[in-house]
């Protein structure tokens, strides 16, 4: 298989109608791609078509006479491609609907090359009275499923329309400088002598933000270890904490590990990275290594610490929670298309287990920081608020950042303050 579009449209049927995720698609569909253009083609459109497959999908309702979702799933993906094309990546009219309905024959389904180029007509045809339709619900406007569009307005009343149009506009890169092995000012200075249009972050120490994603393996210093991937509002983190030199610092829940290696970059400490998935526990020791650090890993349920606590306290506590991740559908598209409401209620059960169990092992005057990239306040302040009404020796501190909002406790970061992706965040102390 070489036709890109084709390609595509396999990979975006296994993400919307069979659960995998974009990057699962991305590993195993990118390889069969040459040329890094194609590559790059894939990905624009496996993101676009996951971004607003809640849109069009529907859509497609209004231009078939039958559905194809189940019977023809990729020539169903590949339409909603074609849409995305034509009003998302806005690419030459004739050259979208003539690559798709070739697409067709590439998935070899010749017989319906006819269908896929009626079905793209119409929609050329009849664009302003669909479009019309679409955006009449906040739902298929904004292309999130509805019981979340109901539950960010409910949430978040004044700011949902934002928080909605926010979710689909291309996040910038962000980058942490690594300051064990250089200081932002000397990599921006490499970004900016390899031709990258590289700033620093106003209030952020460590970031640095270029304009558009790409292969960040071929951005200068990335070999060396000079830099990580992370979101702006993510590196708030270690802010927060202010674990100082020496401490006996958990990171619970710290798979992919960038808010632990953010730490040690920052001070040495005595951390501990947990996560319940071996897998997930590599790929932290991966990222260390890159960046020239070292924490003690431990495979463990942070909600059962008796399993894998050796029995001395903790200076500081990091719970990155499990959480719906509802708050970076920008840069996880596809997290729209997997995630259920009933999974909420599951998620907060799950915070608070961990939040009641791992409490105990902080030291009286030590820190804990309670961090999601949810939106949603039954994941959020309900889960403080729990355990606040349960700990009689638990304080929680006040948080101002310089962008988002105050929470009923703890402090929020909406999707798109200051061009951040959505995160909350709450700083307890032990008295």
């Amino acid at each position: 298989m070489t036709d890109t579009r084709a390609l595509a449209a396999i990979a975006l049927a296994e993400i919307a109608l069979r659960g995998t995720s974009l990057r699962e698609a991305m590993e195993r569909h990118a390889p069969k791609l040459a040329d890094p253009r194609d590559r790059a083609l894939l990905m624009a459109l496996l993101s676009e078509g996951a971004r607003w497959w809640l849109r069009f999908d529907p859509a497609l309702d209004r231009l078939l006479e039958q559905p194809l979702r189940r019977k023809e799933p990729q020539v169903h993906a590949l339409l909603v491609l074609g849409l995305v094309q034509l009003e998302v990546l806005q690419l030459q009219d004739y050259a979208a609907v003539a690559a798709t309905v070739e697409a067709t024959r590439a998935l070899k389904r010749p017989r319906l090359a006819g269908l896929v180029n009626a079905v793209l007509r119409r929609w050329q045809r009849e664009r302003t009275d669909l479009l019309a339709v679409l955006d009449a619900a906040p739902a298929t406007r904004h292309a999130h499923p509805a019981w979340l569009a109901a539950a960010i307005a409910r949430d978040w009343p004044a700011r949902s329309d934002a928080v909605l149009a926010a979710d689909n506009i291309e996040p910038p890169l962000m980058l942490r400088a690594n300051r064990h092995r250089t200081t932002r000012e000397a990599l921006l200075e490499r970004l900016h002598a390899g031709g990258q249009a590289a700033q620093a972050h106003p209030w952020l120490d460590d970031a640095i933000v270029l304009p558009h994603s790409g292969d960040v393996t071929r951005l200068p210093g990335f070999a060396e270890g000079l830099f990580a991937v992370q979101d702006g509002a993510a590196q708030v983190a270690a802010d927060l904490l202010d674990a100082r030199p020496g401490q006996r610092v958990l990171d619970a829940c710290a798979a992919p590990g960038g808010k632990a290696c953010h730490l040690l970059e920052r001070t040495d400490l005595a951390l501990t990275a947990l996560d319940s998935d071996p897998s997930r526990l590599r790929r932290i020791g991966q990222n260390l290594d890159r960046l020239g650090l070292h924490a003690n890993l431990v495979a463990g349920d942070a909600a059962e610490p008796s399993a894998w606590w050796d029995g001395q306290p903790y200076d500081r506590i990091l719970i990155d929670a499990p959480c719906s991740a509802t708050g970076v559908l920008r840069r996880r598209p596809d997290v729209r298309l997997h995630r259920r409401e009933s999974d909420i209620p599951t998620l907060a059960a799950l915070q608070q287990r961990i939040l009641a169990a791992l409490w105990p092992l902080l030291r009286p005057g030590g820190k804990l920081v309670y961090a999601t990239c949810s939106l949603l306040r039954a994941e959020n302040e309900v889960a403080i608020q729990t355990l606040l009404a349960h700990a009689a020796d638990a304080r929680s501190l006040p948080v101002t950042l310089a962008v988002g909002q105050p929470a009923a406790v703890g402090w929020q970061i909406l999707p798109g303050d200051g061009d951040l992706d959505g995160m909350y965040y709450a700083v307890l102390e032990k008295q």
